[in-house]
Protein backbone atom coordinates (compact mmCIF):
# COMPACT_ATOMS: atom_id res chain seq x y z
CA UNK A 1 0.00 0.00 0.00
CA UNK A 2 1.42 3.39 -0.99
CA UNK A 3 1.54 6.23 1.51
CA UNK A 4 -0.09 9.29 -0.04
CA UNK A 5 -0.27 11.59 3.00
CA UNK A 6 2.34 12.40 5.58
CA UNK A 7 1.24 11.94 9.17
CA UNK A 8 0.58 15.18 10.97
CA UNK A 9 -0.98 16.58 14.11
CA UNK A 10 -3.25 19.07 12.36
CA UNK A 11 -5.46 19.15 9.32
CA UNK A 12 -3.99 21.34 6.57
CA UNK A 13 -4.50 25.01 7.30
CA UNK A 14 -3.53 28.35 5.85
CA UNK A 15 -1.33 31.14 7.11
CA UNK A 16 -3.27 33.18 9.65
CA UNK A 17 -2.93 36.36 7.58
CA UNK A 18 -2.76 37.01 3.86
CA UNK A 19 0.48 37.75 2.05
CA UNK A 20 -0.20 41.49 1.72
CA UNK A 21 -1.84 42.05 5.14
CA UNK A 22 0.97 44.29 6.36
CA UNK A 23 -1.53 46.60 8.07
CA UNK A 24 -2.50 43.72 10.38
CA UNK A 25 0.74 44.35 12.27
CA UNK A 26 2.31 47.70 11.46
CA UNK A 27 5.15 47.10 13.93
CA UNK A 28 6.36 44.03 12.05
CA UNK A 29 5.89 45.85 8.76
CA UNK A 30 8.03 48.78 9.90
CA UNK A 31 10.62 46.44 11.40
CA UNK A 32 10.92 44.64 8.07
CA UNK A 33 10.93 47.85 6.05
CA UNK A 34 13.68 49.55 8.02
CA UNK A 35 15.77 46.48 8.87
CA UNK A 36 14.83 43.54 6.64
CA UNK A 37 17.91 41.45 7.60
CA UNK A 38 17.08 41.94 11.30
CA UNK A 39 13.53 40.67 10.74
CA UNK A 40 14.93 37.62 8.97
CA UNK A 41 17.32 37.02 11.85
CA UNK A 42 14.43 37.28 14.31
CA UNK A 43 12.46 34.66 12.36
CA UNK A 44 15.47 32.35 12.21
CA UNK A 45 15.99 32.77 15.95
CA UNK A 46 12.33 31.92 16.62
CA UNK A 47 12.77 28.72 14.61
CA UNK A 48 16.20 27.80 16.04
CA UNK A 49 17.88 28.24 12.65
CA UNK A 50 20.99 30.07 11.47
CA UNK A 51 20.48 33.84 11.32
CA UNK A 52 21.23 33.86 7.59
CA UNK A 53 18.28 31.52 6.92
CA UNK A 54 15.48 33.83 8.09
CA UNK A 55 14.34 35.08 4.72
CA UNK A 56 13.51 33.22 1.58
CA UNK A 57 11.95 30.04 0.35
CA UNK A 58 13.68 27.43 2.56
CA UNK A 59 12.57 28.87 5.92
CA UNK A 60 9.05 29.36 4.60
CA UNK A 61 8.92 25.74 3.42
CA UNK A 62 10.22 24.46 6.77
CA UNK A 63 7.61 26.52 8.62
CA UNK A 64 4.78 25.35 6.36
CA UNK A 65 5.81 21.74 6.86
CA UNK A 66 6.12 22.12 10.64
CA UNK A 67 2.61 23.59 10.98
CA UNK A 68 0.99 21.68 8.10
CA UNK A 69 0.13 24.84 6.17
CA UNK A 70 -1.18 24.47 2.64
CA UNK A 71 1.14 25.47 -0.17
CA UNK A 72 3.96 24.22 -2.32
CA UNK A 73 7.66 24.78 -2.86
CA UNK A 74 6.78 26.59 -6.07
CA UNK A 75 4.51 29.05 -4.21
CA UNK A 76 7.16 29.50 -1.53
CA UNK A 77 9.75 30.27 -4.20
CA UNK A 78 7.51 32.73 -6.06
CA UNK A 79 6.54 34.50 -2.83
CA UNK A 80 10.17 34.74 -1.73
CA UNK A 81 11.41 36.03 -5.09
CA UNK A 82 8.65 38.44 -6.10
CA UNK A 83 7.26 39.48 -2.70
CA UNK A 84 10.11 38.81 -0.29
CA UNK A 85 9.20 41.68 2.03
CA UNK A 86 5.54 40.66 2.25
CA UNK A 87 6.35 36.94 2.56
CA UNK A 88 8.82 37.56 5.38
CA UNK A 89 6.40 39.83 7.24
CA UNK A 90 3.61 37.25 6.80
CA UNK A 91 5.82 34.56 8.28
CA UNK A 92 6.71 36.73 11.30
CA UNK A 93 3.03 37.63 11.85
CA UNK A 94 2.12 33.95 11.80
CA UNK A 95 4.88 33.06 14.26
CA UNK A 96 3.77 35.83 16.62
CA UNK A 97 0.12 34.73 16.42
CA UNK A 98 0.99 31.10 17.07
CA UNK A 99 3.10 32.17 20.06
CA UNK A 100 0.14 34.14 21.45
CA UNK A 101 -2.12 31.11 20.92
CA UNK A 102 0.38 28.83 22.65
CA UNK A 103 0.87 26.58 19.62
CA UNK A 104 4.37 27.60 18.55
Amino acid sequence: MAVTNQPGRYDPSDFQTKLCDCCEDCGTCMYGFFCFPCLGCSIASDMDECCLCGTGMPIRAVYRTRYNIRGSLCKDYLSAVFCSFCATCQLKRDIDRRKAQGIF
